[in-house]
């Protein structure tokens, strides 16, 4: 199996590369993380679970990879309880961080904006997956309450960290990658204008690619709107960092 945009297949890691990513070790790439037999690496890090457990994430091997991340957060509350949180969102392994990423995501009793306040050190993580497993175990929330979403990550776009600035944007992309669409954005994506405009001109090119590719997926069900913002933020001299957005936003539409 080659993974899109790496070049590199599964087959070309070494085999004590990946003893090591499933003995705990933290992965470096995508194939890496996609490598790796979760069953395994449950068992290395939670040796005093039932086999049960290992049983039934070991017969989940073949299907897909945020289906299986949600399924080890479920097994795992199953058998050790919600509080098994704290103990995987500091384990060494980027994959058992995201493993907690799933639980708080699945924990019952919270409402949004708790999630999202416990969530922020995940979303925070220096390990690029584990960060994206932040906000896409939150993806059900923000669509079952958009508006909340909206004024609880708006607040993110403030923070120092441009890590939370970018899980702020990702969070909230009409279409988004691994993850189902937010259709009322899809439909209106001017709902989601506060927070854009925080970060219409931010600093970090990570951020910057986020807002252009939250604008590519609105134009491509609103291309007019797309383009009418991108004007409105192109009127005058806006710097080169908003010019950079707005080219990469309407890649699409250019096409």
């Amino acid at each position: 199996m080659t993974v899109p945009g790496t070049g590199r297949g599964i087959a070309d890691i070494s085999s004590a590369r990946l003893q090591a990513l499933n003995s705990g070790t933290q992965s470096s790439n995508l194939t890496e993380c996609l490598a790796i037999d979760f069953a395994a690496l449950m068992r290395a890090a939670l040796p005093d679970l039932q086999d049960q457990a290992f049983a039934r994430m070991q017969a989940s091997q073949e299907g897909g990879i945020t289906a299986r991340m949600a399924l080890a957060a479920r097994i795992l509350q199953d058998e050790l309880g919600p509080e098994v949180f704290d103990l995987l969102a500091v384990h060494p392994s980027d994959t058992v961080r995201g493993w907690a990423c799933y639980v708080l995501g699945q924990a019952k009793g919270l409402s949004l904006a708790q999630r999202i306040a416990q969530m922020r050190p995940l979303a925070d993580d220096p390990h690029f997956g584990v960060r994206e497993w932040a906000w896409l175990a939150l993806r059900a929330h923000v669509a079952d309450d958009l508006g909340t979403a909206l004024a609880e990550l708006g607040a993110l776009t403030m923070e120092s960290s441009e890590r939370l600035r970018r899980f702020a944007c990702e969070a909230t992309r009409p279409r988004g990658v691994w993850s189902a669409h937010l259709k009322p954005l899809r439909a209106a994506p001017e709902r989601g204008l506060a927070l854009l405009s925080s970060l219409r001109a931010d600093p970090s090119r990570y951020v910057q690619d986020s807002v252009a590719n939250w604008l590519n997926d609105a134009a491509k069900d609103q291309p007019d709107w797309v383009r009418g913002l991108c004007a409105e933020w192109l009127s005058g001299s806006p710097p080169l960092t908003t010019q950079y957005i707005c080219k990469r936003a309407q890649r699409s539409i250019r096409k």
